[in-house]
């Protein structure tokens, strides 16, 4: 496992983490710092640190184009590549979102925040905080209220004033939207979110299901048990389990020779 150590001390900075956004469950919700490497970190720790400090900004920063024929809803990337999306939720306590962004830039990783708008509101600096890491940014709409079952006209303010937010941030809208406590838009809501600026939805594959807080342990083994070459996988900030088993997580995925890397690097590689 990289740095038990750097580990144990993300967890103590989730410790004051609210509850983050339920993706699937009405469940209940509750600039940029350098972090210096760790005395005695590992070599994967070392190489990704020497390859963030020397990478580009990443292709979800970038906006590259995407390739034509993706779906409307898009579950997972190619499947004979060797990269991964670790897509985020982005509602909870800043401190321990910044812990986990400051994780994965120490091992070389770029993920996708997919924020809800009061979090926004709340926390303005993360926006520039995601984008400034080299990671990607975009919209789980406004409130994080069950989109799906609402009437056209409040499911597009949903998306459009979490846009909006957006906008006012960081100059632009992002490139993915995430339906609020549902894995699949319905077809309503993918032509709302087309209308909105969207083409497509960013679904996911793999649940790690770390909003029900099983601890740490169970949120590393859902994820590596489940994710293979290509996966999209959902976690979520103001967790603490999720704070404290990413670096194992990170770590799984070294060992298998995945790479986890923004949404649209996933699908541009």
């Amino acid at each position: 496992m990289l740095r038990a150590a750097a580990g144990s001390a993300l967890a103590g900075a989730a410790g004051g983490a609210v509850a983050g956004c339920d993706a699937e469950r009405s469940a209940t919700e509750g600039a940029r710092q350098r972090t210096p490497e760790p005395a005695g970190a590992s070599a994967p720790a070392r190489a990704g640190a020497r390859a963030r400090a020397s990478a580009p900004p990443g292709p979800g920063l970038l906006l590259a184009k995407l390739p034509s024929g993706l779906p409307a809803q898009i579950d997972h990337g190619p499947r004979k590549g060797r990269s991964v999306a670790l897509t985020f939720h982005g509602r909870g306590d800043a401190k321990s979102a910044t812990a986990l962004l400051a994780e994965a830039e120490r091992a070389g990783a770029r993920v996708t925040v997919l924020a809800v708008g009061d979090w926004l509101d709340a926390e303005p600096r993360m926006a520039r905080r995601v984008l400034d890491g080299g990671h990607e940014l975009g919209n789980h709409t406004m409130r994080h209220l069950n989109i799906c079952s609402m009437p056209a006209k409040a499911a597009y303010a949903e998306i459009t004033e979490c846009a909006d937010r957006l906008r006012r941030l960081t100059g632009g809208i992002g490139r993915w939207f995430r339906p609020s406590r549902a894995q699949r838009a319905t077809d309503q809501v993918v032509r709302l979110a087309r209308k909105a600026g969207y083409p497509h939805v960013l679904s996911y594959d793999v649940d790690s299901l770390d909003f029900t807080d099983p601890g740490a342990e169970v949120v590393r083994r859902t994820v590596l048990n489940a994710v293979r070459p290509g996966s999209v996988v959902s976690l979520h900030f103001g967790h603490a389990g999720t704070v404290a088993a990413l670096p194992a997580i990170l770590d799984g995925l070294h060992r298998r020779g995945l790479r986890a890397v923004t949404t649209t690097e996933l699908l541009t590689r």
